[in-house]
């Protein structure tokens, strides 16, 4: 590895069209899950001006059943669900208002040639709802073990949502992207060089003294964010860095479920199977396995057993069992790859890593997934029954097991 270089991630807002989609693919995943705990869901959403709709398979009890019949209220709980993450989020413009939005449910009974590959029959255990590979990843960067410019980039952006929401930055509109380059040396964040910030602004905030209080507000929320020891004179600023931005969201651009895999991940630092995770129940492993590995490596790392460790996964349609668990620790760890390995096969409590056995450990069949679809699934404060895979409760399990 090499140990001094520049490295950038970007996040992007709980505004941004791509996240307006997540969100609304999660809520319908919360909201199947909260009436059916076995519910299948997977929800494709696409946003653009003044319309919402939704695609793809379901199934769950009190919501729709094989035969594709809707319970009574189904389609109205849906769509109610559909306008408040819009209104939550706080679009109420012209292109894109949550009471006004234009609404199409074209949501379908799960394949049954799916479902039997999925589904728990006899003797045989609940398979994978997909082929696949899936990673996680944690380091020793930041105290919540993500990579540094993630974790910044994130909470950037988290910050100027929350200073909107309460008003202390009314001049805020809800679409924004970030980006953060750090220098690193020695393996080490060492200076932040170069920080980009474009947020969508109330009418008049490119020019004059509006514009030079937009530019000294958004300087103002990355020196709360990044530590003083990175922020120096020559980090460099790009703030609105095209000029105008009022026209945003799903109105300056479509949305799409599904196409901020990196974002919702590790910025870039590790490798990514290539399935998202907004829309999913989960029974699908692009989920629940990325999750179980992220668990994995952030427990390692927590351990002291690696400064920075990658976990692979794999799968098949319709079989239980992983087909392959791959450990790096980059020449960090302090025992050696294959020995953590054997030592995760050895934890009974992960139940074989199948998708039943991970979805108990973590108990991920409830509805707690919207809130992971903006700032990041990783990274995250355990919270009662959200973000289970960011606890580090598996420290002793690993420790014992490698003895």
């Amino acid at each position: 590895m090499r140990s001094n270089y520049l490295f950038t991630s970007e996040s992007v807002s709980e505004g941004h069209p791509d996240k307006v989609s997540d969100q609304i693919s999660d809520a319908i995943v919360d909201l199947f899950l909260s009436k059916d705990p076995e519910a299948r869901v997977a929800c494709e959403t696409l946003t653009t001006t003044q319309l919402v709709v939704l695609a793809g398979e379901v199934r769950g009890n009190g919501m729709i059943d094989r035969e594709g019949n809707w319970a009574p209220g189904a389609q109205e709980e849906i769509q109610t669900a559909v306008r408040n993450v819009v209104r939550e989020i706080g679009y109420e413009q012209d292109g894109f208002h949550w009471q006004n939005l234009h609404f199409e449910n074209h949501l379908h009974p799960q394949s049954s040639d799916i479902a039997q590959g999925v589904d728990a029959t006899g003797n045989k255990d609940e398979g994978a709802g997909d082929q696949g590979i899936m990673f996680g990843f944690a380091c020793d960067e930041t105290p919540d073990l993500m990579p540094a410019t993630l974790y910044y980039s994130h909470k950037i952006l988290e910050k100027m949502a929350a200073d909107r929401h309460s008003g202390a930055a009314s001049f805020l509109e809800p679409d924004a992207k970030s980006q953060v380059t750090l220098r690193f040396e020695n393996g080490k964040p060492v200076a932040a060089t170069a920080i980009v910030v474009s947020t969508q602004h109330a009418p008049g905030y490119h020019e004059g003294d509006k514009e030079a209080r937009l530019k000294a507000y958004v300087k103002s929320v990355v020196a709360q964010v990044i530590p003083a020891e990175l922020l120096s004179d020559a980090t460099v600023y790009h703030i609105n860095p095209t000029g105008k931005f009022e026209i945003g969201g799903p109105d300056g651009d479509a949305g799409l479920t599904g196409r901020k895999i990196i974002v919702d991940t590790y910025g870039g630092a590790s490798p990514h199977g290539g399935g998202a995770f907004s829309g999913k129940d989960p029974t699908k492993v692009d989920r629940s396995a990325a999750y179980i590995t992220r668990y994995l490596a952030k427990n390692i790392v927590a351990a002291g057993l690696a400064k920075r460790c990658t976990i692979q996964l794999a799968y098949a349609i319709g079989v239980a069992k992983p087909l392959s668990l791959y450990v790096d620790t980059h020449g960090t760890g302090t025992v050696d790859d294959a020995a953590l390995e054997a030592a995760i096969g050895k934890i009974e409590a992960l139940g074989g890593m199948t998708p039943r056995g991970i979805r108990t450990h973590l108990g991920l069949n409830k509805p707690i997934y919207r809130k992971s679809a903006a700032y990041g699934h990783f990274g995250r404060t355990p919270d009662g029954d959200y973000f289970p895979w960011e606890r580090t409760d598996l420290v002793d399990a690993l420790k014992a097991a490698l003895a």
